[in-house]
């Protein structure tokens, strides 16, 4: 198993690129096979659309096993207390899993709510902060482990919801012992600029750790995480595809200097993914720095 942070290229201008992957509504092993499509890491969503899928954790150790690459798992804060969700985590570092992405996950809709309950019993950060921990052999009742885990903890922001608020939010996940962070999807460089600016006036220097920004490839009626400029928008709908647009986004991101990247294949309504578009992005890119 290699750690992102050990992988990720952005003082040598190489990409590296952590790519989004939906667990399937089944436990059909063939599921595995879509993972490849030779990103660096792959990492394994959690309960997209709220809905039941195979678990994170337990994919990405089959992803990783079957296929070689390398990935992570993504873990929510809503649906376990801490004694399930340190449970889960002791269970991946058994299963071999170094890379944990935390996450809050997404709320209930009211109609859903007769059905399954959200338990938040702990934030994002204090899950990083638990996990931290748990690096540090002290679960949450302050026992101790008779092996402490080695997780690299990654932490997510969105810049849609401001991004003066999004860095001080992230400075208190990196303060908790988040060891990288992920955004949204971003469709100008300049926002990734501020949002670093924003950081170092939060904290007073500049984020020491990788940042992959997301990158999001697009499709026609598909599903979108963030604002679109307009201009994307009207190219998409003149028939300019989804990949072109990203791979011009790419270029932009390789100008500006963003070499970590987080790539969001598209998802299309009802929750299918195309990888096929996520591969031939990175196929484009990669070729065109050989």
């Amino acid at each position: 198993m290699t750690k992102i942070v050990d992988h990720c290229f952005q003082v040598t201008g190489r990409p590296a690129f952590i790519c989004d992957f939906s667990p399937p509504r089944s436990g059909d092993p063939a599921a595995v096979t879509q993972a490849r499509f030779g990103a660096d890491f792959i990492s394994v969503a959690y309960n997209p659309g709220r809905a039941v899928r195979a678990n994170s954790a337990m994919l990405a150790a089959a992803v990783k096993s079957q296929t070689g690459q390398e990935v992570a798992f993504t873990l929510a804060t809503r649906d376990m207390n801490q004694l399930a969700l340190q449970s889960e985590l002791l269970g991946a570092q058994m299963l071999g899993l170094e890379n944990v992405i935390v996450v809050q996950g997404d709320p209930f809709p009211e109609r859903d709510l007769a059905l399954v309950g959200p338990v938040n019993q702990v934030t994002p950060t204090g899950l990083i902060a638990s996990i931290a921990n748990l690096n540090q052999g002290t679960d949450f009742r302050g026992a101790q482990l008779r092996v402490p885990t080695d997780f690299c903890i990654g932490a997510t922001v969105d810049l849609g919801r401001g991004v003066e608020r999004e860095a001080r939010l992230a400075r208190r996940k990196v303060q908790a012992g988040a060891h990288f962070l992920i955004t949204q999807p971003i469709f100008d460089p300049d926002e990734a600029a501020r949002f670093i600016s924003a950081y170092a006036g939060a904290t007073g220097e500049p984020p020491g750790l990788p940042i992959f920004f997301g990158l999001q490839v697009l499709e026609q009626d598909g599903i979108i995480f963030s604002s679109v400029p307009e201009q994307v928008r009207e190219d998409l709908a003149g028939g300019r595809s989804g990949v072109d647009l990203a791979v011009e986004l790419f270029q932009r991101f390789q100008e500006a200097e963003i070499h970590d990247i987080y790539l969001v294949p598209p998802i299309r309504r009802g929750g299918a993914r195309n990888y096929r578009a996520a591969k031939e992005v990175l196929e484009t890119v990669r070729g065109g720095l050989d």
